[in-house]
């Protein structure tokens, strides 16, 4: 079928790559606008040119009026953006996205991979999350992903209970018990993460592990490491759920905000929490509290 392409020219591509996506789009590419080299990035890493345009596909009958309104109120340079639109024809979107995507290193033995690329993966040692594409956010491309992962990656995570909330794929919490988690609670609001994390925990063998739910239909509990990885007003918003399902003396990670937003949400917390250093990736951050006892 038919896409429509929303094509956004912004000093803040990372963040248009979050609007489009939390504003419906199928997928999010980014692209050189400038035609300025990048020269090869760290494992993990996630570069950016110059002059990047954010690229987002929607089906043929989404009203892109509303995504446009969305970004210029939303975007930090909203009205400067540039926003244009175009349709295009179908194409076999799948071969191309395995074209561009590699496997992905974080911390010493973490990796995200395409199925169809599992064997260039020779570590010894090696904890591999196969992810392929989907209607759900959440490859590790993202910076505000990749800092989930690299604190995975560094965790340890043997035999404690997870909660990913605002799964999309459910790329965090699957990650969380192929490193050793005893069990995870997957949580988000579209139906369609909902079927991309059952499916992504049954490529990955650990369905029997992993409880998928509605955020409608999730009751809070409390678990030793609570991770969310969506944007600051939800985030801020959601303090009283995620603060119920933080265990005492347990782990809070955030993710998915600007710098200029850490404060914000930080306070939202301060009751229960206790904050380690911000940490930054690419003009997104992470945030890390224990909760008090």
């Amino acid at each position: 079928m038919p896409f429509l392409e929303l094509n956004v020219l912004s000093r803040y591509p990372d963040f248009a790559e979050e609007i489009l996506l939390a504003q419906g789009a199928q997928s999010v590419t980014q692209v050189d606008a400038a035609d300025d080299p990048v020269v090869e990035p760290a494992p993990g890493a996630t570069p950016l040119w110059p002059r990047t345009r954010t690229i987002g596909l929607f089906d043929d009958t989404r009203d892109l009026a509303a995504v446009i309104v969305a970004l210029r109120e939303t975007l930090p340079d909203g009205p400067g953006a540039i926003v244009t639109t175009a349709q295009l024809e179908d194409q076999e979107w799948v071969r191309i996205w395995l074209r561009d995507w590699q496997p992905l290193r974080f911390g010493e033995r973490l990796w995200v991979s395409p199925r169809a690329k599992l064997a260039e993966i020779t570590q010894s040692g090696a904890v591999v999350v196969a992810l392929d594409p989907g209607l759900a956010f959440g490859t590790g491309t993202h910076p505000s992903t990749a800092l989930c992962l690299d604190w995975l990656a560094s965790a340890r995570l043997e035999g404690r209970t997870v909660l990913d909330y605002g799964c999309g794929s459910g790329l965090l919490g699957i990650a969380a018990l192929k490193l050793g988690a005893a069990r995870a609670t997957a949580v988000d609001i579209d139906p369609q993460a909902l079927l991309a994390t059952s499916e992504n925990a049954q490529v990955n063998g650990v369905a029997d592990r992993i409880t998928v739910l509605a955020a409608a239909d999730y009751r809070e509990s409390p678990h030793d490491l609570v991770v969310a990885n969506i944007l600051a007003g939800p985030l801020a918003a959601l303090a009283p759920r995620l603060t119920t399902s933080t265990a005492a003396g347990g782990t809070l990670v955030l993710a998915g905000l600007l710098p200029a937003h850490a404060d914000e949400v930080q306070r939202a917390y301060a009751q229960a929490f206790d904050w380690r250093p911000v940490v930054e990736r690419e003009d997104w951050v992470r945030l890390e509290g224990r909760r008090r006892h």
